[in-house]
């Protein structure tokens, strides 16, 4: 199969629009996968008193396949939980969580229940699994949303003649059409890090993934045109290595914070 012909059939596949789910399931495990290899084997032992047998790759996707959980958690509370809003020209630290929350303030939240004693096992592995996620949803820049358009998904787009959102080609769409299975994007990316963007880029802080998020969702939407933009090829040349940058990021990110959240003595949570 031409290069071609697997980036039309992946649109074809993945046309329907995902309102919230950042990055699909490729993209998180790829991110689950790349910590995985790069955190401390204390952690690796703390997250296997959580999980279990259960890596990051799995859990990475946990929280978008309980949304039809017919719990109230995941039904009323849980789907602000995935973005962040901020509006252009502003920063996180100035506009913070709304009264509903959102992914930094969860995650927050679920950093305190992994670290509370007195928190049962099954309260530590929501939380865990919801930390494992959030991290790779705010290296999606249509995550950290401008407040105007639900995250690109009412920006309505071609991508190879297919008709969809700008949001789900960032989720999925164009680096699904790279044909490639999470373990081979995990080694194909990760060979890639040089071992100074790792020390430059292990950055536990989410207001700073965050920051860079607004920035560059500032750079991607398609110029305004009569009718709907028809993305193609020159759209996947000019932003899909910012995408692999940003599971790259997403990544070292996520190793970070987990190194950062079961190491002792941290100080005040992120």
């Amino acid at each position: 199969m031409t290069h071609r012909s697997i980036l039309l059939a992946a649109a074809a596949i993945l046309c329907l629009p995902s309102s919230a789910l950042a990055w699909g399931q490729l993209g998180h495990r790829t991110i689950g996968e790349l910590a995985d290899e790069r955190i401390s084997g204390k952690t690796r032992a703390e997250i296997e008193l959580i999980l279990g047998e259960e890596d990051l790759a799995e859990a990475s996707t946990w929280a978008d396949e309980q949304r039809s959980n017919p719990d109230a958690f995941w039904q009323k509370e849980a789907g602000p939980y995935h973005y962040v809003t901020v509006p252009e020209s502003k920063t996180y630290g100035e506009v913070g969580a709304p009264a509903e929350g959102d992914a930094l303030s969860a995650l927050a939240r679920f950093a305190a229940t992994v670290r509370d004693r007195n928190a049962s096992r099954e309260e530590k592995a929501l939380a865990l699994r919801f930390i494992i996620h959030i991290v790779g949803d705010v290296h999606q820049p249509l995550h950290a949303g401008n407040g105007t358009d639900r995250g690109g998904n009412d920006v309505k787009v071609r991508w190879f003649g297919q008709e969809t959102n700008l949001h789900s080609v960032w989720d999925s769409q164009m680096i699904e059409g790279q044909g490639l299975s999470f373990t081979e994007y995990t080694k194909w990316l990760g060979r890639q890090i040089e071992p100074a963007e790792t020390i430059a880029w292990w950055e536990p802080n989410p207001e700073v993934w965050i920051g860079e998020s607004t920035q560059i969702r500032d750079t991607i939407y398609p110029e305004a045109s009569e009718g709907m933009p028809n993305l193609g090829y020159s759209y996947q040349y000019q932003h899909l290595a910012t995408a692999e940058l940003r599971l790259q990021q997403g990544g070292v990110r996520l190793a970070a914070y987990l190194d950062w959240l079961f190491a002792p003595n941290t100080g005040a949570t992120q």
